[in-house]
């Protein structure tokens, strides 16, 4: 959302691309995702990352063939205790400008997870010139209880929904319809 402050303590989906859409994490055989070498890696590199954020809490996630579906949950930090409650930040807040990058935010831990993740894989692949992601990724807030649950859902079934998903590029389903 333009403007809103993506270090705010909340609940986020992400939906983060394969480079150019190719299916470079595995393929999803009778409805279940199986993962090759590098989605092994892409996911171990998802699951590390409260270590590296200790105010980020992981939540429903799966890898899919050329996309990664999670709910990331940031929590309120030490710092942010220190000044005015989040409800009155946001209130408050002036727009971020776009280049600034705000360390513990939504913005830096994909930026950070995206260049380990490629790292790790190129080290994998032994491949240093593999481009791994697309530039940017989709984000949602997720306002209430509902919201969550929904996109909880949306994850979990996202695996037997791959034959009919657009995303998937041997799928014609959405073609005709």
């Amino acid at each position: 959302m333009k403007g809103f402050d993506y270090s705010l303590p909340g609940a986020y989906f992400v939906t983060i691309c394969a480079h150019r859409q190719k299916c470079l994490f595995g393929d999803v055989v009778l409805g279940e995702m199986k993962l090759n070498q590098i989605g092994v890696v892409v996911n171990e590199c998802w699951l590390d990352i409260p270590r590296h954020f200790p105010n980020v809490e992981l939540n429903a996630h799966v890898v899919m063939p050329n996309h990664l579906h999670e709910l990331v949950a940031i929590h309120e930090t030490i710092r942010a205790k220190q000044g005015a409650a989040p409800e009155a930040r946001a209130q408050h807040a002036a727009p971020l400008p776009r280049q600034v990058l705000v360390a513990g935010s939504l913005p830096a831990i994909i930026r950070s997870f995206k260049a380990a993740s490629t790292k790790c894989v190129r080290e994998v692949l032994r491949e240093a010139a593999l481009d791994l992601w697309q530039r940017n990724y989709y984000d949602s807030v997720m306002r209430n209880a509902r919201e969550l649950k929904n996109a909880r859902r949306y994850i979990a079934e996202n695996p037997s929904r791959w034959h009919r998903d657009k995303e998937n590029p041997r799928c014609e389903d959405w073609l005709l319809g």
